[in-house]
């Protein structure tokens, strides 16, 4: 079969991808389906690790295919599947966490991390609920309640699109941050206020709001919302961080949280990280709410599967409105 892999990381992922024309087709074990993928939607956990030498080599395969976010069809059913052969399915493929080597022609996917495609669910939108709609899920609703004042930072990317969406179905009050150019596309997909971080710092504009239940920081490095939640949260609110890097200014950031109590000068508010586990129920639930017409994916840009770097390359600018998508078969024209 065909497939991106990579052995080195050298200057960036998207310099290192080499196309395999006949790369073996994996075996699945007897928990796992074997997929053939129609396409695969990039998540930022598809390069940062691989990124990282130490994680490169203690948790990554020595030949590794990338992407985790899958649409596709089963090749051959895990055993005891109600799947059949040939059915379209959606969730998290592969065998590692770090590279589920969907961005390759066939791949194998955990029977707990796979849904059949409801009726009327475009193959796109399924293909791109994955990582970011189960963390987005997972980021979310074990912590809300209908009324819930929830704050989330980022928008308008992969996992603050569905974010909302969930967040609205379930009955909370939503406020986003996002840049000028994406202020309405939140407010499109539901946002009941919207902050536009280059009109003034969002601390500032945060803590002219009516205190936040709950907060979830999709982008990542501004510690300071962190920190300073007590001034924007009430007592009960929790933190959860999805967007970490895996570098010293973050290590750094999590010993603190972990060591230092509050009334020293630590966090006010308790912060949890948080790496999404597949769960059928949950893809389903999503994908319900895709089949109502009440969520759907956003998409930024498809590239062909001999553009898989040039999608990367993309992803890596952090300025994706939504998902980028591999069209790794050719047939999502002709679904």
């Amino acid at each position: 079969m065909r497939a991106w892999q990579y052995e080195t990381i050298d200057n960036g992922i998207e310099n290192s991808l080499k196309l395999s024309t006949s790369a073996p087709v994996p075996t699945p074990k007897p928990n796992q389906h074997l997929v053939r993928i129609i396409a695969t939607a990039l998540n930022p956990v598809d390069y940062k690790p691989a990124e990282v030498p130490l994680m490169r080599r203690v948790a990554i395969p020595n030949q590794a295919t990338p992407g985790i976010d899958f649409v596709g069809r089963i090749a051959k059913p895990a055993s005891g599947s109600p799947l059949k052969v040939d059915q379209l399915v959606c969730g998290m493929a592969g065998a590692s966490a770090l590279a589920g080597a969907a961005l390759a022609e066939y791949d194998v996917a955990d029977i707990k991390a796979v849904i059949a495609v409801p009726e009327g669910v475009d193959p796109v939108d399924a293909g791109s609920i994955g990582v970011t709609g189960l963390t987005a899920y997972q980021s979310i609703m074990p912590h809300i309640k209908s009324g819930s004042r929830l704050f989330l930072n980022g928008g308008s990317g992969g996992t603050g699109i569905w974010g909302i969406q969930i967040a609205k179905a379930a009955g909370c009050n939503v406020t986003v941050s996002c840049s000028t150019a994406n202020v309405e596309l939140c407010r499109s997909l539901g946002a009941d206020q919207v902050l536009d971080y280059k009109k003034s710092p969002i601390l500032e504009q945060l803590k002219q709001e009516k205190p936040f239940d709950h907060v979830v920081d999709n982008v990542g490095g501004d510690y300071d919302l962190y920190w300073r939640c007590h001034e924007y949260t009430t007592p009960s609110a929790k933190f959860i961080g999805i967007a970490a890097s895996p570098n010293l200014s973050f290590f750094a950031f999590a010993a603190k949280v972990r060591l230092m109590p509050g009334f020293l000068g630590g966090g006010k508010r308790k912060y949890a990280g948080l790496f999404a586990e597949p769960k059928t129920d949950q893809l389903e639930w999503i994908a319900k709410l895709v089949a109502e017409k009440k969520a759907r994916a956003i998409i930024d840009e498809r590239f062909a599967f001999e553009k898989a770097p040039e999608a990367f390359r993309k992803l890596k600018t952090g300025r994706a409105r939504g998902k980028i998508l591999v069209d790794v078969s050719g047939e999502l024209g002709n679904l």
